[in-house]
């Protein structure tokens, strides 16, 4: 089907059934089913198409949001001048231009990792200088109007679109021990179904070439994500404590910027220490369960490995939320291993598929559907992260984990079922 232009089509159509069918799934786990929060979901679900809508229908705001790519290759610059200096030959790859024919790929922590540093520097001064604290409140502002969340609520939603799943919550910190277990699970739910905007650069650089305008797509997703959060945590565990009697707005400042500049880029050093941690063991595991199903017979023509079994397991889930089926187990193989493993993994993978390899269009809802933190690893990191910021609401955190990792799981997939109803050739213009 054309409409104005745009091919529409049964892919399109049966998205739209996948945000029901997702939607139907957390009604079912609910802990109070007789209260579907239907003006929530109603809401989240028409907010993510306006944020899609306005991000990428409107010409003049798409071509500055397109512009985000070039942000990406001022921030490789900009970090590789420093990597030059600190590291030398390893850090700007000369002399691996010097040995080789032709320049090899950039060395992942000595190139590419410390993207994550500067970002996170940079990050601390734009809040302490209030340009972030604004554009967060403003997204605050919408979730408190549109939504009826509380101001603390709204505000670790808002801040998750933009910082880390622990970062965030530091804003709220003296308002968690007084939340709701449905203000809980909104939050965590939140931490998991965004990207901070540290790695999320990385992965915008991962996916140049490989897709169109990559770090608009993924920004557009971590907040297209952000509602559908919201509305997923309580469609688990339904709010029944009035507006009037939650808590209010904190406020979270730095003393000074070079205060924020320090504590920034400190931060970004523990998360590049972290993600190569994670990433070494991810890996290894990876290599050793794939070593051990490689051993076992055939199963239809080609060697098991956990991708495939993975993508069998998700592929009904990559099928409803848009993706062809003859694509829906190279699709839901990703976003298992972006579960099992971590986003950062799924991103890497998704990379390394060649152009021929996947339809523009799946790659586009496949990097919308990994595009969060849902996945074992951050349980593990949410819930030490949130015991250290309110110890005294551990348990509450635990009893919630399981929870929050399927709610962030769907949060994303509802984004990606967003653009996945949506024309692909809406997300894959070109500024101009």
């Amino acid at each position: 089907m054309n409409i104005m232009g745009f091919e529409w089509g049964w892919d399109n159509a049966r998205a739209l059934l996948g945000i029901a069918m997702i939607y139907g799934l957390c009604w079912a786990w609910s802990e109070k089913r007789k209260l579907f929060p239907w003006k929530v979901v109603i809401g989240a679900t028409v907010m993510q198409f306006v944020f899609a809508l306005i991000l990428f229908g409107i010409p003049f705001i798409r071509s500055i949001l397109f512009r985000a790519n070039d942000v990406v290759d001022g921030l490789q610059a900009a970090t590789r001048a420093g990597t030059g200096f600190v590291f030398g030959y390893v850090g700007d790859n000369v002399a691996g231009a010097e040995l080789m024919d032709g320049t090899p790929p950039p060395l992942f922590f000595f190139q590419i990792l410390p993207i994550v540093i500067v970002v996170a520097a940079l990050s601390a001064m734009l809040w302490h200088w209030g340009i972030l604290k604004w554009i967060t409140n403003g997204f605050a502002f919408i979730f408190r109007r549109g939504m009826g969340l509380g101001g603390a609520t709204s505000l670790a939603v808002s801040a998750n679109v933009f910082m880390g799943m622990t970062e965030a919550p530091v804003l709220i910190r003296p308002y968690i021990k007084g939340m709701t277990r449905s203000e809980l699970l909104i939050m965590m739910t939140a931490g998991f179904a965004t990207i901070a905007g540290s790695v999320l650069v990385v992965y915008g650089s991962f996916l140049e070439g490989k897709m169109a305008n990559p770090l608009a797509q993924l920004l557009t997703a971590s907040i297209m994500a952000a509602p559908a959060a919201v509305a997923v945590a309580l469609t688990m565990i339904p709010e029944t404590t009035p507006a009037t009697e939650r808590m209010k707005e904190p406020d979270f400042n730095y003393a000074s910027t070079m205060d924020a500049f320090s504590r920034g880029a400190t931060d970004g050093l523990q998360i590049v220490f972290n993600i190569a941690t994670m990433l070494i063991a991810a890996l290894a595991l990876l290599w050793l369960v794939n070593a051990g199903l490689g051993a076992l017979p055939d199963v239809a023509g080609a060697p098991l490995s956990i991708e495939r079994i993975l993508g069998w397991i998700f592929a009904p889930l990559m099928y409803m939320v848009g993706v062809p089926m003859e694509e829906a187990a190279k699709s839901g193989s990703l976003m298992g291993v972006k579960t099992v493993l971590t986003e950062f993994v799924a991103f890497l993978q998704l990379a390394e598929v060649p152009p021929d390899a996947m339809d523009p269009r799946t790659r586009m809802i496949t990097a919308h559907a990994v595009c969060g933190f849902a996945n074992f690893g951050s349980m593990g990191i949410l819930i030490g992260g949130l015991s250290i910021i309110e110890p005294s609401r551990r348990d509450d955190f635990l009893s919630l984990s399981w929870r929050t990792l399927v709610a962030g799981t769907f949060a994303t997939c509802l984004s990606a079922a967003v653009v996945g109803a949506l024309p692909y050739q809406l997300f894959a213009g070109h500024a101009g």
